[in-house]
């Protein structure tokens, strides 16, 4: 890893990828973790490639299940196009987590010991961009009268640290649980998935920070969508998942007060 001045090359683009950004419904996605690339300036931090195609660096299948649920519901996507192991985009600078130097099994080299001026680095290269970029799209929508309600969309490992998790949707809050409510009374006698309130993480787990920064923060509906990513692994998986979510999120979403 060498420290330039930016994070970035000009080859690289920009973090923030927008899909469909024109569009009409009420829903707005965000898929932090979409991607394992890493920018050129930091090597592979130190880590195999067995590590890098893992789940510590982004979440599988959780992009292709967000860009269908974009064409189903007519919705927005905003993804970023780096790994979290760089810089975890739902986590605030000051948190541990966001430049992590483990991640479930694996050390992580290149995060160890970090300067200051390379957590800036990072920040400035990955973070904020992103998360301008969501708020630039909230702001563009508020202007043009268009409900907006977030949801961030994530995968998690069937197994983490030796042990097996049985749930296999998660359906996250913070504060504000009228979404997540809403989605699993949908979900009651509908289908045969263990679909659990706040598992496999939670607000404890410093998970909700995109809901808090945009959602809580701007008074709009949130909900974070987990998938278990065994489920997701081919594009049939990911198509079946992203109807369901898409049910569960209509159901939710019918005749919706804003109370």
């Amino acid at each position: 890893m060498h420290e330039s001045a930016e994070l970035l090359t000009k080859a690289e683009g920009s973090p923030a990828a927008v899909v469909n950004a024109g569009g009409k419904g009420p829903v707005v996605l965000v898929c932090e973790h979409a991607s394992r690339r890493l920018p050129e300036t930091v090597g592979t931090l130190g880590l195999s490639e067995e590590a890098l195609v893992s789940h510590i660096a982004w979440d599988p299948g959780a992009l292709a299940v967000a860009e269908h649920l974009s064409s189903l519901l007519d919705a927005p996507l905003v993804y970023q196009r780096f790994s979290r192991l760089v810089y975890d985009c739902n986590r605030p600078p000051e948190a541990p987590g966001a430049m992590p130097e483990t991640s479930e099994i694996y050390d992580i080299p290149g995060n160890r010991a970090l300067s200051q001026h390379e957590k800036d680095r990072r920040t400035r290269g990955l973070y904020l961009p992103f998360h301008a970029a969501v708020s630039d799209l909230l702001d563009e929508r508020g202007k043009a009268g268009l409900e907006s309600i977030i949801v961030t969309m994530h995968s998690f490992t069937p197994v983490y640290m030796g042990r097996e998790r049985a749930v296999e949707i998660g359906i996250l809050h913070d504060e504000d649980s009228r979404v997540a409510d809403a989605m699993l009374i949908a979900a009651e006698g509908n289908t045969d998935y263990d679909i659990r309130r706040n598992e496999p993480y939670g607000p404890a787990d410093g998970v909700t920070h995109t809901l808090i920064k945009h959602g809580l923060a701007r008074g709009l509906k949130n909900v974070m969508i987990e998938v278990r990513n065994d489920l997701i692994r081919d594009e049939d998986g990911q198509r079946v998942m992203a109807g369901l979510l898409a049910e569960l999120l209509g159901s939710a979403l019918k005749d919706r007060p804003n109370t």
